[in-house]
């Protein structure tokens, strides 16, 4: 797992460009992370490319990044190569590849992947799979299959105990399309930024988002707000 300094430079200077230009040429990449339980290989055969803040060169209405930094966020305003691991609905890890210059928000979300090495690990960590290709297919079966979690955000991704090996060359056709989930502007064709594996059998199925009551306040209208990633 261990790479030179130099390797591990070069990887990184190749991690700071456009996250939408990087997110078809990391598919077929392999991250992999060892734990004290054992290591977990995963082919990335599904990306999606996020943006900056509204007042930023590129503005990303879908981002986590939108309104300006936080605490949460911080990450990817940082180095490339380093983590973004975010919680969601109150159970769920998803990972980010952060990408682009040091102080420019983007990154890659790591959407699915297939296992490669260390599967048995995967499969305790995910029981409820009920197929190899299924341990990986989604964010949160990635990340859960690769045992990451918030305590693993801003770590470095090319460091141990983490490796990203680059693909030797072309992994296949690739397609793009709309993000899964994202509501609003961020979640149109304007921001095709999902791209995956053409015919790969590990992709997630496209959902878009769907909009949720919010709990109404005595006197107030009722309104919806919508899922987000």
């Amino acid at each position: 797992m261990n790479q030179s300094t130099g390797a591990m430079e070069r990887l990184r200077g190749f991690l700071s460009a456009d996250a939408r230009e990087l997110a078809p040429k990391l598919l077929g990449a392999v991250l992999t992370h060892e734990s004290r339980d054992g290591a977990v290989s995963v082919r990335l055969t599904e990306v999606e490319a996020y943006m900056g803040p509204e007042d930023s060169l590129h503005p990303d209405p879908g981002s986590h990044t939108y309104r300006g930094p936080t605490p949460r966020n911080a990450p990817m305003f940082g180095p490339a190569g380093h983590l973004y691991v975010y919680f969601t609905y109150g159970m769920h890890h998803c990972t980010n590849i952060v990408c682009g210059p040091d102080g420019v928000a983007s990154a890659l979300l790591l959407r699915a992947g297939e296992i490669v090495d260390g599967i048995e690990l995967a499969q305790r960590r995910r029981p409820t799979s009920k197929s190899p290709a299924d341990l990986a297919s989604g964010p949160a079966r990635l990340a859960k299959a690769l045992g990451l979690t918030t305590a693993d955000s801003g770590r470095d991704a090319l460091a141990p105990p983490f490796a990203l090996e680059l693909p030797a060359g072309t992994s296949g056709p690739v397609s793009s399309g709309p993000r899964v989930g994202v509501a609003g502007a961020g979640g149109s064709e304007e921001y095709a930024w999902r791209f995956w594996l053409t015919g790969d059998p590990t992709v997630s199925k496209y959902k878009a988002a769907k909009p949720r009551l919010r709990r109404q306040q005595a006197g107030a209208p009722p309104s919806a707000t919508f899922h987000r990633r």
